[in-house]
């Protein structure tokens, strides 16, 4: 049999390929490598030829490697054997889980192992599981934010990581993990094994080292064991294995379900290879043949026998792009917008749309469709018209005096961020005078609108949704100033840059005004720009932005969605009232939950209300080496760590609060000032918190 008659799946259909898994016969063979064997085993020494279920990127190459992804970015695979195994049993008047062993023999290829994609996931699910809701990324295309911890999943997985994701609690980014129910492991190690010909020393392995590696899995039903071991290929299963942990999988696995392999590539180029596999029930798992299994391609210059095939397309290709080029620089001359570079396009831009999709998306643009008006442009919502994708297109404002900086460093900053409380920017377009940058849609609009909108038809927040922002918005801040490559500063953290989705989780938006520098770096100086309300106090005298002046708008915000005020508040005689002092204020009265929102008519979870209503005054500090960093944030409202006591330095705060209103661009200011500036009390302000 060919390796044509491997089993494909279109991506829409992924849902279908785990249950077809269940109705196929248990009697099924594998054939020509694999060899013959009963109905609870087999062996596949290379995959030519195999009989193996595959969908998204997965396929099996000439040479009978098993590719599941072949390094385009943001790809997911599966390659599932098709006959189902019966993994419970009647025992005791309970169904129990059996006895099983599994081995394999995988390589991961990255140009760069330290930005490499997010591995393989060796898994059992039942015939229902659907695949085709899994995210591409960090989920390795096996769960997705939802469905991660569901135990009504009934996952048992062993994961192969190559990155590193704080959500899941990774130890590192080259780790094994037992995993049920989700990608949270129950145990986990970094990855090596114990030599048995050096004294049983540990030796760590690189996961993607481009070399291939063996893996055992083995599960003692009788006394509830699951035993993980791992080794280069060509050396004997090490008698210590690099995990082993008591968990019944009686509680897990159902009666019937199948065996797979699943991964993704997230936003890194990688390449991810099964090149053997054995499965048996109540027994160890057949032999790999190793002398039949296929080699690993490698990174670099191709044969040279490929030459004669690659160069003439490319260098069609080449002469093709280099009159196209003339042909638009000579027209770019007559364009208006012929000085901007394009080379930060070339190392940044995500994927550039036509100017023509996005008019017939958005109807030409038409008022009907307009979802919003910001300060540096207008919002539309789409349809694409060949993929029916829900879009959101922003046009920036031609009258904005940084139209045209902002844009880039919109499409710079969040143009490769992966964070499930980010809003993804799907790419961009320029045309003549008009810069347009395309989000996917988020279908709850923004969160000041469910804060302040009193219609019938926009339902007040209860407090588990206000909660979950909150937690979000948090996670999305750590992932910005701390866990991507470089350091951001979103310098606009408010309500109505926060979206919600379908599911009504927040996604922090609108980076317009986002600063980047590296870790360690210092920020630059530089004009003060934000919402007042937000910003921080020490901002009019440093005009210097930091991820603590983040913080500090991230503490307002957390008290605005809290208490259901905006950040200055009118007071009933007409004045102003900055809505930190008005919280402090209830704070020294020992009254802090009478701010919270009083349309939740009480029905709120207390304890979780203080502690966030303390976590914004913390935040909202007047002394930046008072707050905490989003990685504390994150520890409180975890209940990983109990917040500080609040400090009686916020007697200050309302005085303090006084430099919002010095050294401002007026362009970029939401709200009046509240009070006129003062040069003699900001000197006097300089020296209390230097």
């Amino acid at each position: 049999m060919s390796s044509s008659s491997v089993l494909p799946i279109h991506k829409k259909l992924l849902s279908i390929s785990l249950c077809v898994c269940v109705i196929l016969a248990i009697g099924v063979k594998v054939d020509g490598s694999a060899g013959t064997t009963a109905a609870d085993q087999f062996v596949y020494s290379g995959f030519s030829g195999a009989d193996v279920t595959l969908d998204g990127a997965a396929a099996v190459t000439p040479s009978g490697l098993l590719e599941l992804t072949n390094g385009t970015l943001r790809q997911k695979a599966h390659a599932i054997h098709p006959a189902p195994l019966r993994f419970r049993e009647p025992r005791n008047g309970t169904a129990s889980a059996r006895s099983f062993s599994t081995s394999f023999v995988f390589g991961i290829l990255c140009p760069d192992p330290d930005a490499c994609g997010h591995g393989i996931v060796l898994f059992v699910a039942p015939g229902s599981y659907d695949l085709s809701a899994a995210f591409p990324s960090q989920y390795i295309g096996l769960v997705n934010a939802t469905t991660n911890g569901d135990k009504g999943d009934h996952l048992f997985g062993v994961e192969l990581d190559t990155d590193q994701n704080n959500e899941f609690r990774d130890i590192d980014g080259n780790h094994v993990g037992i995993d049920v129910d989700g990608l949270v492991s129950v145990s986990s190690a970094s990855a090596g094994y114990y030599d048995d010909r050096g004294g049983g020393v540990f030796r760590n392995l690189t996961l993607a080292s481009g070399e291939a590696t063996q893996v055992w899995v083995d599960y003692d039903g009788d006394r509830k064991q699951i035993d993980v071991t791992m080794a280069p290929l060509k050396m004997a299963k090490p008698s210590r294995p690099l995990l082993s942990t008591a968990y019944d999988l009686s509680t897990v696995l159902t009666d019937v379900a199948c065996v797979g392999f699943s991964s993704a590539t997230g936003s890194f180029n990688s390449r991810h290879y099964v090149l053997g596999w054995s499965f048996a029930m109540d027994g160890p798992a057949p032999a790999i043949d190793i002398s039949k299994l296929p080699r690993l391609p490698r990174f670099g210059p191709k044969h040279r026998a490929k030459l004669a095939e690659i160069v003439p397309p490319v260098a069609t290709a080449g002469f093709i792009l280099a009159v196209g080029a003339i042909a638009v620089l000579l027209v770019r001359r007559r364009l208006r917008y012929t000085e901007l570079r394009e080379d930060w396009e070339v190392e940044f831009g995500p994927h550039r749309f036509s100017y023509k999709d996005l008019f017939n998306a958005t109807e030409g643009f038409r008022n009907k469709n307009l979802l919003g008006v910001g300060g540096f442009g207008r919002v539309y919502k789409g349809v694409l018209p060949v993929s029916k994708t829900e879009i959101a297109v922003k046009k920036v404002s031609h009258d904005s005096k940084q139209g045209v900086k902002e844009f880039i460093a919109e499409v710079v900053s969040i143009g490769r961020l992966q964070h499930r409380n980010l809003v993804h920017l799907l790419g961009y377009c320029r045309r003549k005078g008009e810069l347009l940058l395309v989000y996917e849609y988020m279908s709850n609009g923004s969160l000041d609108k469910h804060l302040y909108d009193a219609s019938d038809d926009v339902p007040i927040l209860d407090w588990d949704k206000r909660f979950m922002i909150i937690k979000g918005i948090a996670a999305g801040l750590l992932y910005l100033h701390e866990e991507w490559e470089k350091v951001i500063i979103h310098r606009d953290i408010k309500a109505s840059n926060v979206l919600l989705d379908k599911d009504m989780d927040g996604r922090l938006g609108d980076f317009g005004l986002a600063r980047l520098y590296d870790h360690g770096a210092n920020p630059h100086t530089t004009h003060v720009v934000g919402t007042i309300g937000y910003l921080a106090p020490e901002l009019g005298r440093t005009s210097k932005a930091t991820p603590l002046t983040d913080v500090f708008a991230f503490g307002v915000f957390i008290l605005e969605v809290t208490c259901g005020q905006r950040p200055i508040k009118q007071t009933s005689n007409g004045n102003q009232l900055l809505l930190v002092d008005w919280v402090v204020d209830h704070w020294h009265k020992g009254s802090l939950t009478d701010t919270v929102d009083a349309r939740l008519h009480g029905r709120y979870n207390i304890g979780e209300a203080y502690l966030v209503l303390k976590i914004g005054l913390l935040c909202s500090h007047p002394l930046s080496s008072m707050r905490p960093s989003m990685h504390q944030v994150m520890k409180y409202l975890n209940g990983d760590m109990p917040p500080p006591e609040l400090n009686p330095t916020l007697q200050n705060f309302e005085t303090l609060a006084l430099m919002q209103n010095e050294g401002f661009d007026s362009y970029i200011m939401s709200y009046p000032s509240s009070v006129a500036t003062m040069t003699t009390m900001s000197n006097v302000l300089g020296e209390v918190i230097t």
